[in-house]
């Protein structure tokens, strides 16, 4: 959704210096997306749609999974510039050369190193 937006109505960059591809109308739009999708699975989980596969109700509201969404949203943006910031820092435009054109492996989990712990502490501190 990020990339879409931006790619379609991009003109105001986020953080050019760190990372000159990004722009605020990307972050906004994958926002809202994610607050889309957020609402579907609120849907999906009140509604017990996946019950046939053996899945069972999170106990998340609606609120509270789009709650979830803009976490993922935020620290995923953050740990993407986090990992740009460090090749910018270190001269390097890749951070390995196992996908070429791809940034190296790190660019495929740099989002997720922010978010997969601040998702972790969301859940706890909502469920609990």
């Amino acid at each position: 959704g990020a990339y879409l937006s931006g790619s379609l109505l991009g003109k105001h960059k986020l953080f050019p210096r760190i990372s000159p591809a990004k722009s605020w109308e990307g972050s906004i739009g994958g926002g809202i997306i994610v607050c889309l999708v957020a609402w579907l699975m609120a849907y999906v989980d009140h509604n017990n749609v996946l019950e046939n596969f053996g899945a069972t109700s999170t106990g998340l509201t609606t609120l509270q999974w789009i709650g979830l969404g803009l976490v993922v949203v935020f620290f995923g943006t953050w740990g993407d510039l986090v990992e740009s910031l460090f090749k910018r820092t270190l001269g390097v435009k890749d951070s390995g050369n196992i996908l070429p054109g791809h940034g190296g492996m790190l660019d495929r989990f740099d989002s997720s190193l922010m978010a997969i712990p601040a998702v972790v502490v969301y859940v706890m501190s909502v469920t609990m």
